[in-house]
């Protein structure tokens, strides 16, 4: 099997997390995007590590994998606090974070 689609996939996957980032603004869609842009590394690890036949690449993909699985869990604990506190998830509302 070729690799290469692996890397068009994990490419499609950036830019579709990356746009989500930038256009959306509500909480959740963008902790989904992130996770999106997360999971496109994955894919390009286990396409790099597939293409040089070592699997050091694959091993990294469950650090990343941890890595993401915390970040959801605290971004959803805060997602929370900060709903209980305005009602809102929409990012806007949430000026008063700023330096």
């Amino acid at each position: 099997m070729s690799v290469y689609p692996l890397f068009i996939l994990s490419a499609f996957l950036f830019s579709l997390g990356f746009f989500g980032v930038i256009l959306r603004r509500n909480l959740i869609s963008l902790f989904f995007s992130l996770e999106l842009i997360l999971n496109s590394a994955n894919v390009l690890l286990v396409g790099f590590s597939k293409l040089h036949g070592n699997p050091f690449g694959e091993l990294f993909v469950f650090f990343v994998l941890a890595v993401a699985a915390a970040e959801a869990a605290v971004g959803l604990a805060i997602v929370v606090s900060l709903y209980r506190f305005k009602k809102s998830v929409n990012s806007e509302d949430y000026t008063f974070l700023r330096w």
